[in-house]
C-alpha cells in the first residue's frame, strides 16, 4: 500500500497539478481514492499511468478516465459541498468514490450489472456513505433520484440525450467529452432555466460510453 500512496501523490504532482487543476478538494479526493481498487486486477500495477485505464479483464472493455481528464472534468463543473450530483457511466466507481470526497451527494448509474455490484461493494468497503449506485441505461440517467446540481458523463459522447439534460436542475452544470480521438472535447452546459447554453472546456479524449454512439436526435 505504500507503493500505491507514493503513486497517488505523484499522480497529483505530475499530472493532475501540471494541467491546471487547482481546486485544492479535488487534488485531496484524487491523493485520498486507491485507483488500484477500480482497475482490472492485471492493470494494478499501472493504475496511476496518466492513461484510459481498463476497469476488468474479462468483459466489454470499459475505462478510467485519464486521472487529469477527471481532475479537469470534475473542476469543470464547479462542484459545491451540497450539490447532488449523477454519474453516468462510472463503470467500477472511480469517479464516483472522488466525486463523494467533494459533493453532498452522489448517484452512480451503470448498465453493466457486474460493474454496477462491483462499484457498490467496493465504495462500501472504502466506508462511502454518501454514494449509491444504481443499476439502468447510461442514456436514460436516473429521475428518480434527481433532479441534479451536476451530472458528470464518465467516457465520451457523440451526443447529449434531451433526457438525461432534463434532470438538471436549474443552474444544475453537465459536463461531457464530446467527439472521438484528438477531435474531442470537453464540455459544460449550464441550465439557465430557459435554455441550455454550453461553453468549451478543454481538449479531452476518451472511450465512447455505451448507448452514447448514435447520431444526435437532439441538439441544444
Amino acid at each position: 500500500m505504500g507503493d500505491y500512496a507514493q503513486s497517488r501523490t505523484r499522480m497529483v504532482d505530475n499530472q493532475l497539478r501540471t494541467n491546471d487543476v487547482t481546486d485544492l478538494r479535488i487534488l485531496d479526493a484524487m491523493e485520498s481514492v486507491p485507483r488500484e481498487l477500480f482497475v482490472a486486477g492485471s492493470k494494478k500495477p499501472v493504475a496511476y499511468i496518466d492513461e484510459d485505464t481498463l476497469v476488468s479483464d474479462t468483459g466489454a472493455p470499459r475505462y478510467l478516465l485519464k486521472p487529469h481528464v477527471l481532475g479537469k472534468l470534475i473542476q469543470l463543473a464547479e462542484v459545491k459541498a451540497d450539490d447532488v450530483v449523477l454519474v453516468v457511466g462510472g463503470a467500477s466507481g472511480y469517479s464516483t468514490a472522488v466525486l463523494a470526497g467533494i459533493a453532498g451527494t452522489v448517484v452512480q448509474v451503470e448498465e453493466d450489472a457486474g460493474l454496477a455490484a462491483r462499484a457498490s461493494q467496493t465504495l462500501v468497503s472504502l466506508g462511502i456513505e454518501n454514494a449509491a449506485v444504481v443499476e439502468g441505461k447510461l442514456a436514460e440517467g436516473c429521475a428518480s433520484e434527481g433532479p441534479y446540481d451536476v451530472i458528470l458523463l464518465d467516457g465520451a459522447v457523440d451526443f447529449i440525450p434531451e433526457q438525461l439534460a432534463s434532470q438538471l436542475k436549474e443552474g444544475g452544470r453537465l459536463v461531457a467529452i464530446e467527439g472521438r480521438g484528438g477531435a474531442g472535447l470537453a464540455r459544460v452546459y449550464q441550465n439557465s432555466g430557459s435554455v441550455i447554453g454550453a461553453r468549451f472546456g478543454f481538449n479531452a479524449s476518451a472511450h465512447t460510453l455505451p448507448g452514447f454512439g448514435k447520431a444526435p436526435e437532439f441538439v441544444f
